[in-house]
């Protein structure tokens, strides 16, 4: 079985015990904060190696470097073949820095894209925009209704309902 299906069954276990998922998850979330604090000291450098080698690498045991990549992937310049990857499989942690702040946002992950490490890649302002681009991303806006009895919007003066809304 391929290493992200079997982290895939460990860390999103359905009958697994609350509080062992919960350890689970605080450890690797500890971890992830680690990992990605030392990339992002060298935001340019392309970190490669194997999974095993970047397991070693970043001191951490293979199923939690397996979810860091899986975690990482839709970031990165190039993608890495998280399905099929396994100990000896070549990857690379070459990120896209904007996409990995909106991605850290999108995910809720405040933890990451509140790392001090953000402060030295992009100033307080491009950080604040690239918030509000991802936020703004996944907000849907409705059209406002209009009534019948609502002036028309094409700016006749007639009521909706006598003017374009009279075919509808």
């Amino acid at each position: 079985m391929a290493l992200l299906q079997q982290w895939r069954d460990k860390a999103y276990d359905e009958k697994a015990n609350k509080g062992d998922l919960q350890r689970l998850w605080s450890a690797y979330f500890q971890k992830e904060k680690e990992i990605y604090a030392q990339l992002l000291k060298n935001p340019d450098e392309v970190v490669e190696g194997t999974v095993g080698e970047l397991a070693e690498k970043y001191d951490v045991d293979l199923m939690t470097m397996v979810g860091f990549l899986d975690g990482i992937n839709d970031s990165l310049k190039e993608a890495n073949p998280i399905e099929e990857m396994e100990e000896d499989t070549k990857v690379n942690l070459g990120f896209d820095k904007a996409l990995l702040y909106k991605n850290m946002v999108g995910a809720g992950a405040d933890w990451l894209y509140e790392l001090p490490e953000w402060n030295d890649i992009f100033d307080e302002e491009t950080r604040k925009a690239l918030y509000k681009e991802q936020k703004s991303s996944t907000t849907i806006v409705k059209d406002k209704k209009i009534y019948p009895n609502d002036p028309c919007p094409c700016g006749s003066g007639k009521k909706y309902k006598k003017c374009c809304g009279r075919n509808k």
